[in-house]
């Protein structure tokens, strides 16, 4: 669960970048500071509100190949598709068509996302962080697959909120300091995520492999052993 908080503390930098515009955006109060804070917060936990559902999901999906015994396959491939996905060039990816209607889907939160901030209400400001958390985001597909290796409902909900609560600081420092994250300084931290990414999938690959290193690649006795009967 600690890798879901320093993932989140480290993508946020990410998030200055792909999600920076939406944040610098926000219709919060300008003159009144605890409104401002509580306005920030009411954001965060729509987008937190949404990773928790995306983690349930993949929880589920995760629970299933956990029960047909393929703990230490589910964490080589997870780790496996964190290397494509950087590999992989995104406009390739976007011509699959199996994909087309995850990019429509896309286009209609965009577009709700876009009538929320006209509205500049509290409850617009969680409705604007929920449909951002479901934006594609190439952090939080690596984060769901970090989701889907704990192969449990429960752990993957909170894996999903704990990277959530990861990103809180610097994006919302974002919100106060908008001024120092231009679109080159954005750009700049943006060529670093995806050494980031291949990192966390080498992780996840030696993590499944059982090579007997303590907290790193347990064994395989002992590699996915958790008290988690019900969930």
């Amino acid at each position: 669960m600690l890798t879901g908080l320093v993932f989140g503390l480290v993508s946020s930098l990410h998030c200055i970048g792909m999600c920076g515009p939406i944040a610098i955006m926000l219709p919060v109060s300008r003159d009144n500071q605890a409104k401002k804070v509580m306005q920030i917060m009411t954001y965060h936990l729509g987008r937190i509100s949404a990773y928790s559902i995306l983690g349930l999901v993949f929880g589920i999906f995760g629970k299933g190949l956990f029960l047909a015994g393929l703990q230490q396959q589910v964490s080589i491939i997870v780790g496996i598709l964190m290397i494509l996905f950087v590999l992989v060039p995104q406009s390739k990816l976007g011509k699959l068509n199996f994909l087309m209607p995850f990019y429509k889907l896309v286009s209609k939160i965009q577009q709700a996302l876009g009538r929320q901030f006209k509205k500049q209400t509290t409850s617009s400001l969680y409705t604007i962080g929920f449909f951002n958390g479901f934006l594609p985001c190439g952090m939080v597909y690596v984060a769901l697959f970090g989701a889907l290796s704990t192969q449990s409902i429960l752990y993957g909900m909170l894996y999903m909120v704990l990277f959530g609560v990861g990103t809180i600081p610097l994006m919302s420092l974002m919100i106060y300091v908008r001024d120092l994250f231009s679109m080159k300084v954005r750009g700049a931290i943006l060529k670093y995520y995806p050494i980031i990414i291949v990192i966390f999938g080498m992780l996840f690959i030696v993590r499944g492999l059982g090579l007997d290193i303590p907290f790193l690649s347990p064994d395989t006795l002992n590699l996915f052993v958790r008290s988690e009967p019900n969930c």
